[in-house]
């Protein structure tokens, strides 16, 4: 068998044969560009640490949707971290790259959507069953919950390696894409193709679930006791549902991109539409706790518990003086006072 002599290869080497170009030298729409992925970076990671804290927080949310929901957050908090690993690996960076730096960068992402696809997936499958049972919350234990959030990050692991893994063109550069320089194009296109596979039965799902909930309300024209919990269980599907509309949204250019790459489509220009499609995604990490606070009244409480606890706490180390330290001196005052005026 013949040996491989490109692993020797630097990056640079797989972008130029792909004709992706790479700048030596940050420009100033480079520098305004990357300052601006941080910042929405920063804000991505510490929203969403406010939706997973909210959830430890609140007994309300201790069950299976929201555990889900919560592993979501943790999806979007993993696609800061690795979009921050990705700004700071980018442009003249790439240059310096060795290939083996440059598919963690990529694994990262990959690893992300992955755990977002599938994630949203079992929030789907959760909704279905509940739903179709006219149950708030699924019967499923914590035992249960756990092993299933820890089997969608060992795929969502695993499908981010594959690419380093072999599925890669580093032997074969007649087969390299040009997005991805250093991916295969067959990988994109079963990328691609995977990720719209999932958008569909998702969104298949929730149009049974909706087609279902809409003959059920007709077979209903009055209202009975457990209208609130039916009521309940309807907005937080509206919920859910929003979620994945705006992960769809954000998620597919890139995936068609992805696609048009890999089919090779030399008439599609597709390097002037991916930095775009990679900023979209990257929005949509921001998007849920959004959503959270201006679907669910429990959590948009919980998120103001948390930020007003961390602004009490903030002032204590000030010095400010707390509510409870005022009681305490007033408190104190006042028993001064009485044992005054019975002393005089």
């Amino acid at each position: 068998m013949q040996q491989c002599e490109n692993y020797d290869k630097p990056v640079s080497f797989f972008y130029n044969h792909s004709g992706k170009h790479i700048t030596s030298v940050w420009s100033n729409r480079d520098y305004v560009v990357s300052g601006l992925g941080v910042t929405v970076c920063l804000i991505v990671i510490l929203s969403n640490i406010l939706v997973i804290a909210a959830i430890a927080i609140n007994r309300k949310f201790h069950f299976p949707i929201y555990y889900l929901l919560g592993n979501l957050a943790a999806a979007d908090l993993f696609a800061g971290v690795s979009y921050v690993n990705l700004l700071f690996h980018t442009g003249p960076y790439t240059i310096s790259l060795t290939q083996h730096q440059w598919f963690i960068r990529c694994a990262l992402v990959d690893m992300s959507l992955t755990a977002s696809v599938a994630n949203l997936l079992a929030v789907a499958v959760e909704r279905h069953q509940t739903i179709f049972t006219m149950q708030l919350h699924s019967t499923m234990t914590n035992r249960r919950v756990v092993l299933l959030i820890l089997g969608l990050w060992a795929v969502a692991i695993f499908m981010g390696l594959v690419p380093s893994m072999g599925w890669h063109c580093v032997c074969d550069l007649d087969t390299c894409s040009t997005t991805v320089p250093l991916y295969q194009r067959s990988f994109l296109v079963f990328w691609a193709v995977l990720n719209l596979l999932m958008f569909s039965i998702m969104v298949a799902m929730y149009a049974r679930i909706f087609l279902y909930v809409r003959r059920r309300c007709r077979s209903r024209p009055t209202l009975d006791a457990d209208q609130l919990n039916y009521e309940t269980v309807i907005n937080l599907l509206k919920t859910v549902v929003i979620v994945l509309g705006a992960f769809v949204i954000c998620w597919t250019p890139g995936l068609v991109i992805l696609l048009l790459d890999g089919l090779g489509c030399k008439v599609c220009q597709v390097l002037q539409y991916e930095k775009f499609c990679l900023a979209l995604a990257e929005c949509n990490s921001l998007v849920n706790p959004i959503i959270y606070s201006y679907r669910d009244e429990d959590m948009r409480k919980t998120f103001k518990q948390i930020l007003c606890f961390l602004c009490r706490s903030k002032g204590d180390q000030q010095g400010e003086p707390s509510t409870i330290a005022i009681k305490k001196r007033d408190s104190r005052s006042s028993r001064r006072h009485l044992f005054s005026s019975s002393s005089a």
